[in-house]
């Protein structure tokens, strides 16, 4: 059985929903449900929609059987004004390509300085 077959099941039981109710909700067959549930079929995106949408629940949770990683950290978070927001990014690491923009800035800046100096002169 697939992760998606076993999401759907899981889901459609811990509602207290049998394939009937389940199949209702989605106006297929109950024996659609019952290939969904054991990997034998695998529901159109429109459907996979609706079931992510009667379940409550992601279309990552629904086929993968996880949150994306991005969405967590969005709710640990919370809300949060600006000056806590770039105090959480002056945390987070730097990565390769921004200590690159960041020094390559910085040595325009010098030579334009060193231009105008010159210029003055």
């Amino acid at each position: 059985m697939n992760q998606l077959a076993q999401q759907i099941k899981k889901l459609r039981t811990g509602q207290n929903l049998s394939q009937d109710d389940l199949a209702e909700k989605l106006y297929v067959s109950r024996q659609s449900i019952s290939k969904y549930e054991n990997g034998e079929a695998t529901p159109d995106m429109d459907k996979l929609v609706q079931l992510a949408e009667i379940f409550g629940v992601s279309l990552d949770y629904l086929v993968l059987g996880r949150e994306p990683e991005k969405e967590v950290l969005v709710e640990q978070r919370g809300k949060m004004n600006t000056w806590e927001f770039l105090s959480e990014e002056s945390k987070r690491p730097v990565e390769n390509k921004e200590m690159f923009l960041f020094f390559l800035c910085m040595v325009i800046c010098i030579f334009a300085v060193w231009i105008l100096t010159m210029i003055t002169k």
